[in-house]
């Protein structure tokens, strides 16, 4: 179940960060509407590290579409293998 906490509760970060922990962010609200996300440093870096990925993966499939697909012998070759 998320952790969802009004902003006002930040009044007391000691508390807050203390529930903060890797695939369990805080969610903070304001007005009873969702404002931030409070996540751990580590899962921050693989959300990036997954968005750098997926955007990677977005590039080669454009250039496949207009460039056209590699066959595997063409990978290998290229790779050496």
């Amino acid at each position: 179940m998320p952790n969802i906490r009004p902003i006002s509760d930040l009044r007391n970060y000691t508390e807050l960060l203390s529930e903060v922990r890797e695939n369990s962010p805080v969610y903070l609200t304001r007005n009873g509407r969702g404002e931030y996300a409070i996540v751990n440093i580590n899962e921050l870096e693989k959300l990036k590290a997954t968005i750098r990925l997926l955007a990677n993966f977005e590039e080669g499939e454009k250039s496949a579409r207009e460039k056209g697909w590699l066959s595997t012998e063409d990978v290998e070759a290229k790779l050496g293998l």
